[in-house]
C-alpha cells in the first residue's frame, strides 16, 4: 500500500499554508493598469490608443517601456533624430539595446544603409538577422565583404530572410554550388524540417530538383519508398531522398531499416554514401539501444562525423560496456568537442576500466573542481566528493542597496511586480551581465528577498570565485514541502532537486505544453492524483497555488517511485514519462550515470542528470556531510519482459 496523505491532512495543510506561499494577487494600482492596457495595444498595432494612454504615464518607472513600443509602430513615421535621441537617453539600459535591434531591422528591410551603419557599431547583442543586414551595408564599399555571409550556409538551421540576398548571390557566384547545397539539404533533412528542405531544394539546377511531393511521401512513409525505391539511384534527387528515407525508417524500426540497406540496397550506392548510412544507422540504432548499433557505425569506416554522431557513438560503447571503444571514440572527437566535461570524465572512466589509473586520475583532476554532474562524478573518482564551499560573507547592505539601484534591476522588479516575467529576466540578465562574484551575491540576494528565487538561483550560479550554495540550492516552502515529503516517505533532497530542476521555484510557471506550478503538473496529472487522493474539483481551481501544487506532484511522484522503484528512473518518468522510462533500461544491470547518459532524449537526459544532482547538493547541505552521487545514481535494474506495468499512471 501506498503511504498517501489522507484527505483530512491534505485539507489541513492547504489551510494552514501562509497566504504569501499560496500566490496570493494584489490589486494593480491604477498606473499599473494603464501600463498593461498600453502593451496590450502595442501587441494589437494599435497605434492611436497607444498614443493617448502615452501621456497618462508621465513619471511611471515603466514609461520607457511604453515610449519603445510606440516607436516600433512608428519608425516610418518618427524622425531619425528623435529615435537617436530616446537611444542616446537610454543608453546603456536594456531597452535602447532592445529598441535599437528592432530599428536596425527596419532601417535593414528598408535599405537605409547610412543610418544602418551609424547605428549597428553600437549594438550589443547580436542577431543573425541584423549580422546578414550589416554585410549588405558592408558590400556596398567592399564587395569582398559576401565572404563573411559563407559560414553562415552549413546548418541545419533556416537562415533569416536577411540573408537570402547574400546566399543567392554567393550561388550565383559559384561559391555555393550544389554540392554545398545537397549537403545542407541533409541536414535540413537529417532535423526532419521537410518544408524547409522544398525551399532550399529551389537552388539546385533544374534537373536536380528533387519532387516536393515525392518528399512528403518519404516523410510520411519511408519504409514503402525503400521497399520500391528509384531504378537508379546515382541521380541527386534519387539519391537523398532514399538516403533520407532509410535514417527516417531508421528512427522508429533501426533493424529493419539496417536489414533492407545491407541486403538491398547499399551497393547501389558510391562509397562515401554507403559509409552516410550506416553512420545514420548507427546513430538511429544508439538512441534505440540497439546492441547492433556499433556494428552499424564500424560498417561507416572512418567517415567524418558531426558532434551529435560522436556523442552517441560513445554512448553505444557505454552501453554495452566497451570501455576500449569508448576511450578511443573520445580521442577521435574534434578536440572542441572532447574538452566538454562529459568526455572528459567517461574518458577517465574508461582509462580507469582499461588499467591505466594514472592517465584516469589526470582526466577526472581537470574537471573535479567543477559543481556540475560530471565534476561531482570525478571528485568522487579521485577520493575528494565535493563538500558544501564555505559560503563567503554575507553582502552588507550598501551592497545590495547598489544592486537595487541599477535602472535593469529597478525594471525587472517592477515587471515582475505586473506578471511580466519574460521581460523581468531580460531587464534583469541584461542588469548583472558584467557584475563581479560580490556584485553577483549582492543581486542574488536581494533576488531572494524578493522572493523571486529563480533569479536568486540563476545569479548566484555565475559566480566564479565566491559561491553561495544557500543561494544556489534555496530551499523555500519548506514548512509545506518538508512536512508533505516526510508523510510519504520521500527523500526531501531528491523533490527539492526535482523542483529546482522543473521551475526554480517558480509558484506560477507554466510551460509552453501548460504544465504548471512548482511542480510543473500536466493538467490532466492533476486531475488524475486529485480524484485518488479523494481532493475535490474546487482543490483544482489554482493548481499553482503552492500548497496544492506540492501535496499533488508528491503524491504523484510516489506513486512514479513506488512503481518503478530507483529514483532516476522515477525522475526520468516524472519528466517523459513512465514507458519510457522503463524501455530505457537494458537486458541487463546498468550503472545508473551510464543510464542517465544514453537516455535518448536531450531534454530528458539533462533532467535527469540535473535532478540528481541538485539532489546530492541538497542532501550535502541537509546533512552538512559530503554526498556521494554516484551511490544516489546506483545501478538500474535490467528489464523484465513478464513484470506487470501500471498503465493507469499518466
Amino acid at each position: 500500500m501506498l503511504k498517501l496523505l489522507s484527505r483530512s491532512a491534505i485539507l489541513f495543510l492547504i489551510a494552514a499554508a501562509p497566504l504569501a506561499a499560496l500566490g496570493a494577487v494584489v490589486k494593480a494600482p491604477p498606473a499599473d493598469d494603464l501600463f498593461l492596457a498600453a502593451r496590450d495595444a502595442a501587441h494589437a498595432g494599435d497605434k492611436a490608443k497607444l498614443a493617448k494612454i502615452l501621456p497618462q504615464l508621465a513619471g511611471y518607472a515603466l514609461l520607457p517601456y511604453a515610449e519603445g513600443w510606440n516607436m516600433r509602430l512608428r519608425f516610418n513615421e518618427i524622425s531619425a533624430a528623435d529615435i537617436v535621441v530616446w537611444l542616446e537617453r537610454e543608453q546603456g539600459n536594456y531597452l535602447a539595446d532592445r529598441v535599437r535591434a528592432d530599428w536596425l531591422k527596419w532601417l535593414g528591410q528598408n535599405q537605409l544603409w547610412d543610418q544602418f551603419t551609424a547605428e549597428y557599431p553600437k549594438l550589443v547583442n547580436e542577431d543573425p538577422e541584423i549580422t546578414c543586414y550589416a554585410i549588405s551595408a558592408r558590400m556596398r564599399l567592399d564587395p569582398s565583404a559576401l565572404d563573411e555571409a559563407l559560414p553562415l550556409w552549413p546548418s541545419a538551421k533556416e537562415l533569416p530572410d536577411s540573408c537570402r540576398p547574400l546566399m543567392e548571390t554567393l550561388i550565383a557566384q559559384g561559391a555555393i554550388g550544389p554540392a554545398e547545397i545537397w549537403a545542407k539539404l541533409r541536414l535540413v533533412l537529417e532535423a526532419g524540417n521537410v518544408s524547409a528542405a522544398k525551399r532550399l531544394a529551389n537552388y539546385l539546377p533544374a534537373g536536380e530538383i528533387p519532387d516536393p511531393k515525392a518528399l512528403d511521401r518519404v516523410a510520411a512513409r519511408p519504409q514503402a519508398w525503400l521497399e520500391k525505391p528509384p531504378t537508379s539511384l546515382a541521380s541527386g534527387p534519387a539519391r537523398e531522398l532514399t538516403l533520407f528515407a532509410l535514417d527516417r525508417f531508421a528512427r522508429s524500426d533501426p533493424q529493419r531499416a539496417a536489414a533492407m540497406w545491407e541486403h538491398k540496397l547499399q551497393q547501389r550506392f558510391q562509397s562515401a554514401d554507403r559509409a552516410y548510412g550506416w553512420a545514420r544507422l548507427g546513430y538511429q540504432g544508439a538512441r534505440h539501444h540497439d546492441p547492433d548499433a556499433l556494428t552499424w557505425y564500424a560498417e561507416a569506416g572512418n567517415m567524418a562525423l558531426s558532434d551529435e554522431l560522436f556523442a552517441w557513438k560513445v554512448r553505444a560503447a557505454l552501453r554495452a560496456g566497451n570501455w576500449a571503444a569508448v576511450n578511443a571514440e573520445i580521442e577521435r572527437m574534434p578536440a572542441m568537442l572532447a574538452r566538454e566535461p562529459a568526455w572528459i570524465y567517461w574518458r577517465g572512466r574508461a582509462l580507469k576500466a582499461m588499467g591505466k589509473t594514472a592517465e584516469a586520475a589526470a582526466q577526472f583532476a581537470l574537471i573535479s573542481g567543477e559543481f556540475h554532474f560530471y565534476g561531482q562524478l570525478a571528485a568522487e573518482e579521485i577520493g575528494a566528493p565535493h563538500a558544501q564551499p564555505s559560503p563567503p560573507p554575507a553582502p552588507d547592505a550598501a551592497a545590495i542597496a547598489a544592486v537595487g539601484d541599477l535602472v535593469s534591476i529597478q525594471r525587472a522588479l517592477a515587471l515582475y511586480r505586473l506578471g511580466m516575467r519574460v521581460e523581468g529576466n531580460r531587464e534583469w540578465q541584461w542588469g548583472i551581465r558584467n557584475m563581479d562574484d560580490a556584485q553577483l551575491l549582492a543581486a542574488a540576494t536581494l533576488a531572494n528577498r524578493e522572493q523571486l528565487y529563480d533569479r536568486a538561483i540563476n545569479t548566484a550560479e555565475k559566480t566564479q570565485v565566491r559561491h553561495d550554495f544557500t543561494l544556489r540550492y534555496l530551499m523555500p516552502y519548506s514548512e509545506v514541502l518538508v512536512e508533505q515529503t516526510r508523510a510519504l516517505s520521500l527523500d526531501t533532497a531528491w523533490v527539492y532537486g526535482l523542483i529546482r530542476q522543473e521551475s526554480r521555484f517558480v509558484f506560477d510557471a507554466k510551460s509552453v505544453v501548460g504544465a504548471r506550478g512548482l511542480m510543473q503538473l500536466m493538467p490532466a496529472t492533476a486531475r488524475w492524483i486529485a480524484k485518488r487522493l479523494g481532493m475535490g474539483p474546487h482543490s483544482l481551481s489554482d493548481v499553482t497555488r503552492t500548497d496544492i501544487n506540492i501535496v499533488l506532484g508528491t503524491n504523484y511522484l510516489k506513486r512514479v517511485l513506488d512503481e518503478l522503484g530507483d529514483p532516476v528512473l522515477a525522475s526520468a518518468a516524472y519528466n517523459a514519462g513512465p514507458g519510457r522510462a522503463r524501455r530505457w533500461r537494458d537486458t541487463h544491470v546498468l550503472e545508473g550515470a551510464i543510464y542517465a547518459e544514453t537516455i535518448p532524449l536531450d531534454e530528458t537526459r539533462e533532467y535527469v542528470k540535473k535532478v540528481m544532482s541538485n539532489a546530492a547538493w541538497y542532501a550535502t547541505l541537509i546533512t552538512g556531510v559530503p554526498q556521494s552521487l554516484k551511490s544516489r545514481l546506483g545501478s538500474i535494474a535490467p528489464r523484465v519482459n513478464s513484470e506487470s506495468v501500471n498503465e493507469d499512471l499518466p
